[in-house]
């Protein structure tokens, strides 16, 4: 079956071809066409038919990763979130105070 590109290949249910790209000297490939954009990032699985998928992901850094791990200090994060939007939190300076608690 052929592509709309006229490219002959066998359509992946769920996937639309985009074209052809051919990767440069250090085996780098342009992926605008797809609409990738600089800095997106993906994790790349290989079948073992050599037909590569590349799934966009959101890294996070390592010392955040126990917000997403504990279900308790996500919902602890999210109540303070939203003390802040409804306006119950407030700033206060006075703990920088040199008299505290005399």
């Amino acid at each position: 079956m052929a592509g709309k590109d006229g490219i002959g290949m066998t359509l992946v249910p769920g996937f639309e071809p985009r074209g052809e790209v051919a990767a440069d000297d250090r085996a780098r490939v342009a992926f605008g066409r797809a609409g990738v954009h600089g800095r997106d990032r993906f994790l790349i699985s290989v079948s073992p038919r050599g037909e590569i998928m590349l799934t966009p992901v959101a890294s996070i850094p390592k010392q955040e990763l126990m917000i997403w791990e504990r279900p308790e200090v996500m919902a602890s994060l999210l109540r303070g979130l939203d003390d802040y939007r409804s306006g119950r939190v407030r700033n206060r300076d006075d703990f920088l105070d040199d008299d505290l608690g005399e």
